[in-house]
């Protein structure tokens, strides 16, 4: 049987992609199209993708859920339309996988909750690209064994978050076997967020410049050594072997599932 999916955000760079990729699944079935900016044209459009069956991209999650019901609706928005989506999705009694970042933990525990309530699941992911889950994975293992650790993150000059939801995560992850103390060594700071953000006592950087795609390194020191673990995300097309894999899980799954890592490894 066929997995009936919704995309909304499917104008946006990655939006394309994941419309791409699920058309292109062979257990998977386009079913629903959501972007206000391109309302009303047809999918295939914006992705390429010629198709026998004609989807048009409607202009509202709800609108477009009231005209089919899919499996699993799939958010690659922005930060300020994901929550309300997420609610109206999981209110429905459907499965969602969340690529969108800037939830908050409170949004995040409440959408836990609303996904219980209502006995569906939902995925929220980071980064889908499977190198950089290892990337995240492999910090984590490392860490226990350096007391100094710093998170670069590089980003294309389109993004709108700072840092990136792939650092925090990373952070959280490293925060679980850590044992540094975070103390920073800076007496003297002669512009305000040279040291970067501070999480925990990890230090994260965020660069956005024309060119990037998505990229991070984990840099660890310890006395005579450094450890340095990078991922390069250098076509968005490194997204899809994950979110593809979220859609066809997380109907197995219960609440909130925040890290692909949880679909990938028993952690």
């Amino acid at each position: 049987m066929q997995i009936r999916v919704l995309v909304a955000g499917a104008g946006g760079k990655m939006g394309r992609q994941v419309v791409q990729a699920v058309s292109e699944a062979a257990d998977m079935e386009l079913v629903g199209v959501v972007d206000p900016v391109f309302a009303g044209d047809n999918a295939s459009v914006y992705t390429g993708i010629v198709d026998q069956q004609q989807v048009n991209i409607q202009a509202d999650l709800p609108n477009a859920l009231s005209l089919v019901r899919p499996d699993v609706v799939v958010d690659f928005t922005r930060p300020q339309s994901v929550y309300a989506n997420a609610c109206t999705v999981l209110r429905a009694g459907l499965h969602m996988v969340i690529g969108t970042t800037g939830l908050t933990e409170s949004q995040l525990q409440h959408l836990h909750e609303l996904a219980v309530e209502n006995k569906v699941a939902v995925v929220h992911a980071p980064n889908f690209a499977l190198g950089a889950v290892l990337m995240m994975r492999f910090a984590r293992e490392a860490a226990q064994f350096f007391p100094g650790v710093e998170i670069v993150e590089l980003h294309h000059d389109q993004k709108k978050d700072a840092p990136s939801g792939t650092a925090i995560k990373t952070a959280e992850m490293i925060k679980e076997t850590w044992q540094g103390s975070g103390e920073d060594p800076t007496e003297e700071s002669r512009l305000s967020g040279a040291r970067g953000g501070d999480l925990g006592g990890i230090h994260i950087h965020s660069v956005r410049l024309p060119g990037l795609v998505a990229h991070q390194e984990v840099l660890f020191g310890r006395p005579g050594e450094i450890l340095t673990i990078r991922h390069d995300s250098l076509d968005r097309a490194a997204f899809m072997p994950g979110v593809l894999l979220a859609i066809r899980r997380v109907g197995s799954c219960q609440g909130l599932v925040y890290g692909l890592e949880h679909l990938m490894f028993q952690v």
